[in-house]
């Protein structure tokens, strides 16, 4: 049908030879797609990257038993400068995770707990009235608060109200406060860690969704497989706590972070990522069926970015040097299902954001079957 022509552009399949000087004269100019595209020094930086992930991976795997994808996920996050939500029930050791990973990173930590009653200067910081006892003056000082961290656990985020969940948005998107007019930068490398429970409304604050899409993964933490939960349960009653050992510091990691970002990306990969997001919004030709059905409001240009840069960091870790469409598609899930909101049909049909992203992705699957 007319409505539900391919979701990806021809510049999204790797054309042959002759095409491919075609379209690179007449197009865009192609992106460097190979590691000799690398200066040496981002060649060296990659290496230790791909060497401390899978340290940091091995560190971790000791305190949380399974969910690899979720540290995988969120190490991801972390050398792409994202932020992160992590959404579960209470008791899936979301929290053991992050501190786990403050830890082995060597980064200044911080946990806040949010609820109903607090206030935005009791996480940026508040100015005091300090005297000076040798000569009797008196003088405001700032006191910063727990934000001036470089990770911050925002524990049960929903349960904050909108006022310091904006004075948050502030930090995040451009990582300063605002405190009495003077404007104050962050820590680097700065990260927000949040956890949510969907399992309680009574008493939360829906997060908006420009907080929302500020995250670059919302990663869904579930239950243990039954032979994890069986260690996890012997190792928690044995009380004995496996010692970490710090494997990188803030310097390093902002190094990995620039490293990151000089991976080079296909135009093909980049024109699959965009059209991907493009694809889940309803008003769109090119947007199939279920879409225009299940979808009120598809994805930002932001997502199209996230998509690239964690796909850079996934290609990485997975010992690569160039970024495929598998990379996109394996990162779409955390990337996408926060910032697709679903019609109140989809919502009745039990229908989740999920569920749409996973049937986009099959759809794309069947048309381009050699991606």
């Amino acid at each position: 049908m007319a409505t539900e022509q391919s979701l990806i552009s021809p510049r999204a399949v790797s054309p042959s030879a002759p095409e491919r000087s075609k379209e690179q004269s007449s197009a865009e100019p192609s992106s460097p797609s190979s590691a000799e595209e690398l200066l040496p020094d981002d060649l060296a930086v990659v290496e230790s990257l791909r060497e401390a992930c899978r340290q940091v991976t091995a560190q971790l795997a000791t305190v949380i038993i399974g969910q690899q994808n979720i540290i995988e996920e969120v190490l991801i996050s972390i050398f792409c400068r994202g932020h992160v939500l992590l959404t579960g029930v209470p008791g899936l050791a979301k929290t053991l995770l992050i501190d786990s990973v403050s830890r082995v990173l060597d980064l200044k930590f911080r946990r806040i707990q949010f609820t109903p009653d607090l206030m935005p200067s009791d996480i940026t910081g508040t100015e005091v009235l300090q005297e000076d006892r040798s000569n009797g003056t008196r003088n405001f000082r700032f006191v910063e608060g727990p934000i001036f961290s470089n990770m911050v656990l925002a524990d049960e985020i929903n349960r904050a109200p909108p006022k310091t969940q904006a004075a948050l948005l502030e930090a995040m998107q451009e990582r300063h406060v605002t405190v009495a007019g003077q404007t104050m930068a962050l820590p680097s490398p700065f990260f927000v860690m949040a956890t949510r429970n969907p399992i309680e409304q009574e008493g939360t604050y829906p997060l908006p969704e420009a907080q929302l899409d500020r995250f670059l993964f919302n990663i869904v933490v579930d239950y243990p497989e039954s032979a994890d939960e069986f260690r996890i349960i012997r190792q928690a009653a044995s009380g004995k706590r496996p010692n970490l050992k710090k494997m990188l510091d803030a310097d390093q990691i902002l190094k990995l972070q620039d490293a990151v970002l000089n991976v080079p990306v296909a135009d093909h990969v980049i024109a699959y990522a965009r059209d991907l997001v493009q694809a889940t919004r309803p008003h769109r030709a090119e947007a199939p069926g279920f879409i225009r059905e299940m979808v009120q409001w598809g994805a930002g240009p932001r997502a199209g970015i996230a998509l690239v840069t964690s796909a850079k960091a996934r290609a990485i870790l997975q010992g690569r040097l160039h970024v495929t469409t598998g990379d996109i598609a394996a990162v779409a899930l955390p990337v996408l299902r926060h910032r697709v909101v679903t019609t109140f049909n989809a919502d009745a049909s039990g229908i989740s954001r999920d569920d749409v992203v996973r049937q986009l992705l099959q759809e794309i699957r069947r048309k381009r079957p050699r991606e």
